[in-house]
């Protein structure tokens, strides 16, 4: 039995305030209890700072966690790109990313493109709301799937915007057949011995972490909620010099920590304190969890941050001068959570390899090259997008999220959805036909139920029913991102993001 004391979090600043939903209010003692013996991988394993199946640290990856959440669009994947584009791992794949992706100014096909690319895509509602419902949770795998050609197998993941979650959110999550969620942070430092820095664990015995979050004490910990099977992937603190009371998560080069603006170099000390603190200890993931509009290169009149963009490339050029670092996606850290596997073999398992779709038919397909004046232009006039799979004729919504498809007014004819039996890199949506011919591309259709009803894929949109299948295909490739022509609604829609009344998380 663990005995864990909760953290109590203090002078955190208004920025991750709002993104945590407050600090830990109180000062309680949470018990959690878990039988090892009953709870044992792939399928259940115990909250543990220890590394999984039995490893030592010392032939444990260390692993970096790069994720950005809120909407896909060239400004935000342009931020990404500075970052992660010319980086490699170990094995000499290029390094992948998780994007929690919500719909409020994303561009469907950077959607396509950045998942084609090999990256993961992960859901983070339709509209980005706290304590979400089954409408926004399920509404957005559906808009993601018929607009931006996502196979519903593939979303995985969720974060809760501005990780403010209920326990009865876990439940809509295990429902609708999700891998995993990571909206409960570690706030205590590993070095500390009530860290609640764990690995990631299944629920099977309940939740570890943010015991002490404003709103839902008694609904979570001392063995709530008990859901079986869905991993929490916590998100890993950093703290400055104040330790426990001077905590750091999203975006901590926003913070002011100790002074009275942000300091770039005060920061990357703290990155990189608390990078050490996990290598040199028990190897716990560390996490860059990133907001990419605020540090994007190119927004119009806005001056680039380009100190901070020097900063964080000067963090990663560090982590990667260690041994055996891998910047890699949520996905694969739970792929390698169900199978620990040496340091030494990492570069063998499937998730870590990076196959590259060989397509080089002229198709709307998440491949610029490929696609080139293929792309469905949707004149929305809050924000327009592009899309390979046809516009719909009116703005998804929780309650509609996927609307009957517009008659283009080329006089085409409606495009074909991503079917059930081919994958996103080799379906032509505007023939309806799958270019897939030889058993490299081939998979056998698995089901998912979404909230326990079924969505159908395919077809031409508008339909809910039948139950959608598929196996991954893990494309990759170094493709230039298309940045195409900018819209002036989506140019203000993402300045008010900055400049308006809150920042939105």
């Amino acid at each position: 039995m663990f005995l864990r004391a909760a953290a109590a979090v203090a002078a955190v600043s208004a920025l991750v305030m709002a993104q945590d939903g407050g600090p830990p209010t109180g000062n309680g003692v949470h018990t959690y209890s878990c039988d090892a013996s009953k709870c044992q991988l792939p399928n259940c394993l115990c909250a543990s700072t220890s590394p999984p199946g039995g490893l030592s640290p010392a032939d444990t990856p260390m692993f970096v966690l790069f994720t950005a959440d809120d909407a896909i669009q060239p400004y935000t994947l342009a931020s990404v790109n500075q970052f992660l584009a010319q980086r490699r791992n170990p094995n000499g794949c290029p390094v992948k990313m998780t994007f929690f992706t919500s719909l409020g100014y994303t561009n469907y096909a950077n959607v396509t493109e950045w998942y084609v690319a090999g990256n993961e895509i992960a859901d983070h509602t339709m509209t980005h709301v706290g304590q979400p419902g089954a409408d926004e949770i399920n509404g957005n795998l559906i808009a993601l799937n018929a607009l931006g050609g996502i196979p519903l197998s593939e979303i995985k993941g969720f974060r809760a915007p501005y990780l403010n979650f209920t326990a009865d959110m876990f439940g809509i999550l295990k429902d609708s057949q999700f891998t995993y969620d990571s909206s409960a942070s570690a706030s205590v430092p590993v070095t500390d011995p009530n860290t609640d820095a764990y690995w990631p664990y299944t629920l099977d015995y309940g939740l570890a972490n943010s015991c002490e979050n404003e709103g839902i004490q008694g609904t979570v910990c001392n063995g709530l909620p008990k859901v079986p099977g869905l991993w929490e992937i916590p998100m890993y603190s950093i703290f400055d010099e104040r330790g426990v009371a001077g905590v750091h998560l999203m975006d901590p080069w926003l913070d002011l920590g100790t002074g009275t603006a942000a300091n770039d170099s005060a920061t990357l000390s703290w990155m990189q304190k608390a990078f050490t603190d996990h290598y040199n200890g028990n190897k716990q993931p560390f996490g860059l969890y990133t907001h990419p509009i605020h540090v994007a290169p190119n927004l119009p009149g806005v001056a680039a941050p380009t100190g901070t963009i020097n900063m964080i490339n000067q963090f990663l050029d560090w982590a990667q001068g260690h041994q055996n670092v891998w910047i890699i996606t949520n996905e694969q850290l739970i792929e390698w959570m169900k199978k620990p596997t040496p340091a030494s073999q990492l570069g063998n398992l499937d998730a870590f390899k990076c196959p590259v779709p060989q397509v080089s038919a002229k198709i709307c397909n998440g491949m610029p090259g490929n696609q080139d004046g293929l792309l469905a232009r949707c004149q929305f006039s809050d924000f327009p997008f592009q899309t390979c799979y046809g516009c719909p004729s009116e703005i998804p919504t929780p309650d509609n999220p996927n609307p009957p498809q517009a008659t283009p007014l080329d006089g085409s004819q409606l495009r074909f959805r991503l079917p059930a039996n081919c994958s996103t890199a080799f379906w032509d949506p505007i023939a309806g036909k799958c270019l897939c011919t030889s058993s490299d591309c081939q998979y056998e259709d698995g089901s998912r139920s979404v909230g326990g009803a079924s969505v159908t894929v395919g077809g031409t949109g508008a339909s809910k029913s039948a139950s959608p299948s598929y196996v991954p295909f893990n494309g990759n490739g170094a493709q230039s991102l298309t940045t195409s022509s900018l819209w002036i609604s989506m140019v203000l829609g993402v300045l008010g993001l900055i400049t308006g009344a809150g920042i939105v998380f």
